[in-house]
Formats: structure tokens, sequence, C-alpha cells
């Protein structure tokens, strides 16, 4: 796996390859750390490439570089490390288009797959086996223009909406979209704090204050390795 590079790919950098590939940054074994299936042992398939530039990204490092895999040696892969639950992320996995069939793929092989997504591109398209967790950008993520609210419609009770916290504002700015969506009634809804910005016990006592239906979160996988990657 590439790890490094001098520097960042834009998001025109991102490569469409012609044949049934993905380009990986890395496929590993861990806990997952967060929304529904937290602390269930995990195998992480991290693709490479974003086209947001979210101000708290934990994995710069998944811009650039890679390897490119075929589809059926990554779900070989996922299969040799004899656990239930796959989690494909990024970056953001569905920039690269054949992503959707690696999705498909895993389910096929009978796994219990997850996916985790910006937000700003298409979901519609995502194997409906699949569980959706699905950001909503903040204003202080820098990124909320691109929130696609077309999603919203097309959430499930099978997937989860996730809010990353970093001020009163954005938890304000949540609680507003919480209520005018009626986020709540549509599926799992995750408020999580930043991990430098906001301090979760803030969160926590403003989420109970408010007696928001949304289940509070910190990332199992910070507390234990603190961002270290492949973990």
């Amino acid at each position: 796996m590439t790890m490094n590079s001098p520097s960042a790919a834009v998001p025109s950098e991102i490569v469409q390859s012609p044949l049934p590939r993905l380009k990986i940054t890395e496929i590993f074994l861990s806990l997952q750390g967060e929304a529904d299936t937290v602390g269930w042992p995990t195998v992480f398939v991290r693709l490479t490439g974003c086209p947001l530039r979210c101000q708290y990204c934990d994995t710069e490092y998944a811009f650039h570089g890679g390897d490119w895999w075929d589809i059926d040696d990554i779900v070989a892969e996922v299969l040799k490390q004899g656990v239930r639950h796959v989690c494909v992320t990024g970056g953001e996995p569905l920039a690269q288009k054949r992503c959707l069939i690696l999705l498909q793929k895993l389910c096929d092989a009978g796994l219990d797959v997850s996916l985790e997504t910006s937000g700003a591109l298409d979901i519609a398209a995502v194997d409906p086996r699949v569980s959706r967790v699905v950001d909503l950008k903040t204003p202080d993520s820098r990124e909320m223009p691109r929130n696609r609210l077309e999603n919203i419609p097309l959430l499930t009770a099978r997937d989860q909406l996730k809010f990353v916290i970093c001020s009163r504002g954005d938890y304000e700015w949540a609680k507003s979209m919480l209520a005018e969506h009626r986020l709540a009634e549509r599926c799992m809804v995750l408020f999580s704090p930043s991990k430098s910005q906001l301090k979760p016990r803030e969160l926590a006592d403003w989420i109970v204050a408010d007696r928001l239906p949304v289940r509070f979160q910190m990332q199992l996988h910070k507390l234990l390795w603190d961002d270290a990657p492949g973990y």
C-alpha cells in the first residue's frame, strides 16, 4: 500500500479505471469505531481519493497514492479475514464508480456490508442490502455547500445519518436540520464531536438538555489507537 505522496491529489485527479478494479489505500481488520455496528470486528476497505476537503479530515493520507486491485481480489482478501462485517470507506468511496460493483459482490458473498460516504454524491444506486452511513456536513466543516440533500428521502431504517459537530453553531444547525427534515423518522441519526474542536461532554450535555432523538457517539478507534492508519 502506498501511504505517502509529495502532494495531495486534487479531486480532478481521481482516476476511473476502464477495468473491473479500484484504487485502494488499505485493507485491514480492526474494530468498528462508530455507527450501529460499533465494537464489532470489521474489515475496512479504504478507497483512494475524495472530492471534499473537510477541515477536520483524519484520513488525508487516502487522498492520493494507493494501488489498483481487481474487485474479485478485494472480495477474496475480505473473506480471508474471517469476520462477518465489512466497511467500505475512504476518502470518498463513491467517487470511484466501480465501488457499486464491489458493494454488490460483498453482499453476494454473504457479508454484512456498510458504506461510509460524505453525503456529497448520489447514493441511489447503492445495493439496498448495504447499510449506508451518510454524512451531513456542518457549516464548520467548510464543505456544507456540497451536501446532496436529495439523498435524504432515500434513507431507510437500514441507514444512518452522521453529523460531526465542531461548535455550538454546528449543533444548532444540525438540530434545525433534524427538525426540518424529520430525520429521526427516517433512520438513526448520529451526533459526534469533532475530536480537536469540541469537548465530548459539552455535546452530550446539549443533547440531553434538548432531549434530541439522536445517538451520541465517540469514535472508538480514536480512543483506542489515536487516528493511527490501519486501525
